[in-house]
């Protein structure tokens, strides 16, 4: 999705390899395993597998580590999107992002973005097929709750009819 809205290059962070080879497939440039909670640390390791600071940075977690991360990872003057949803308090480097001037945004996720994501996947711009790694039907249901609990899959679907 980043690429189809513009960004040159993209690189995904996450705990589960994976996700990581899933993401690989589906057109990120650079995958980053975070075995470390420390945000700075996670930061080096982006950087140095990218050659460079990204400049827009967006969180999809909401885990306080992965919100540091992001701060640090980001580029003076660049900026920070916070989408996924976490604690109600977290602590941010908040001079090192003022000192850096680095904009960091939250969005409410869901308003507004159905009709620009079905155009995106009308036209063929974003291809989320992939990303449906598990399908069950109804009665099945358990099965699919008992698959996402043992952390399998990127997108486990459950079909009604």
């Amino acid at each position: 999705t980043a690429k189809a809205n513009g960004a040159s290059e993209v690189c995904i962070t996450d705990i589960d390899e994976k996700r990581l080879e899933m993401a690989k497939a589906v057109g990120a440039d650079y995958t980053v395993l975070v075995k470390s909670r420390d945000g700075q640390e996670v930061a080096r390791q982006i950087e140095e597998v990218m050659g460079q600071k990204p400049e827009i940075t967006i969180e999809c977690s909401g885990a306080p580590p992965s919100i540091q991360t992001a701060i640090y990872a980001t580029e003076s003057g660049g900026c920070v999107v916070l989408v996924g949803l976490g604690p109600a308090d977290v602590t941010l480097p908040i001079v090192n992002a003022s000192v850096r001037e680095v904009d960091i945004r939250g969005i409410f996720r869901y308003v507004n973005c159905y009709p620009t994501a079905l155009a995106m996947i009308a036209s063929g711009k974003v291809n989320v097929k992939p990303l449906i790694t598990h399908r069950f039907k109804l009665q099945d249901s358990v099965k699919a709750f008992e698959t996402v609990a043992k952390g399998e899959g990127i997108k486990v679907m459950i079909h009604c009819a």
